[in-house]
């Protein structure tokens, strides 16, 4: 119960309230972190060796720091109803909750499709918060499928991968993979500035989702193959998903253009300068609102095998 009882919480937190703009993120004290260290280090000579030193001294300071807040948390105990519990399952709980982003990216998604709705310009901006390619020049087909691929690419960075952190090296191993994960959205580009100080932070977060990566895909198509049997997927999927320049995100992403029958990829601009990623899936039609409300359930289903996966393997 240890386990589970934080696990069920601090996932059900997100469920009801995601991440309230009101209350301070960890990951914005990693991103100022990360911003600091890449201001003083990234620049003169040994860049490379900087940002190797950057990004394993921060994963590093996060897990042991972390490590140490819980086991303090150890010696200290509250009762709820004559049952004794440690300080640590508030702690785990808490952890928990500011780990998981799946209420918020699917709330950021939702978003989007309203307000290309309303304009192409809205839809633009709304989907300039959730990507980090170039958005003034996107079409509306594009915009969907930004936000599309975003889904499908953070149900694993900010959901499965978390979690199987979690299950692995407890709430330590999910805080530090979130700062992984931080280091690689803000350094790890292949542009003039980061290509060499961002290198170890790619790298890093390219051996942290290898196996949620792949897991994620699995969770999402599996209900697809249980129920109706389309053995399919599993083929479209790694066909696919090795097509991606990340080694990762293009497996989710191509279980979601499996499910919906659809095409990602293509040519995208981040920082001024274009980078022709492949195309995953063959069917280019337009994306609609139904389209959206079909990946939102996807997430949801794998969100919930992941959770009884964990409580299965905890229980048993």
């Amino acid at each position: 119960m240890s386990v589970i009882l934080p696990l069920l919480t601090g996932w059900a937190l997100d469920l009801l309230i995601g991440d309230p703009l009101w209350l301070p993120h960890p990951i914005v004290w990693f991103g100022k972190a990360i911003a600091a260290c890449e201001q003083h280090l990234n620049k003169g000579l040994h860049r490379k060796a900087k940002g190797a030193f950057t990004a394993i001294f921060l994963i590093a300071a996060v897990f042991i720091i972390t490590w140490g807040l819980r086991y303090l948390c150890t010696t200290f105990t509250f009762h709820i109803l004559h049952l004794t519990f440690h300080i640590s399952i508030l702690f785990d709980t808490i952890v928990i909750f500011y780990c998981l982003a799946g209420t918020t990216l699917i709330r950021e998604v939702r978003q989007v499709f309203l307000a290309l709705d309303r304009s192409l310009d809205e839809g633009r901006k709304q989907v300039a918060r959730i990507v980090g390619r170039d958005t003034k020049d996107l079409s509306a087909q594009e915009v969907r499928t930004a936000a599309l691929e975003t889904l499908a690419e953070n149900l694993s960075d900010g959901v499965i991968a978390p979690l199987f952190w979690f299950a692995i090296l407890g709430t330590p191993g999910m805080l530090a993979y979130k700062m992984v994960n931080t280091l690689d959205s803000m350094i790890g580009y292949r542009t003039e500035r980061y290509l060499d100080f961002g290198c170890w932070a790619a790298r890093i977060d390219d051996i942290a989702n290898y196996i949620p990566a792949r897991l994620t895909a699995l969770l999402m198509v599996l209900p697809n193959i249980v129920v109706k049997g389309k053995w399919s997927l599993v083929n479209f999927v790694f066909k696919n998903g090795s097509k991606h320049a990340s080694p990762n995100s293009g497996y989710p992403e191509a279980a979601l253009a499996g499910l919906l029958n659809c095409r990602f990829g293509g040519p995208h601009y981040y920082f001024g300068q274009v980078f022709d990623k492949p195309y995953i899936g063959e069917n280019d039609r337009p994306l609609t609102t139904d389209d959206m409300k079909k990946a939102v359930r996807v997430n949801r289903t794998a969100e919930v095998l992941m959770i009884l996966l964990i409580t299965v393997l905890y229980l048993s």
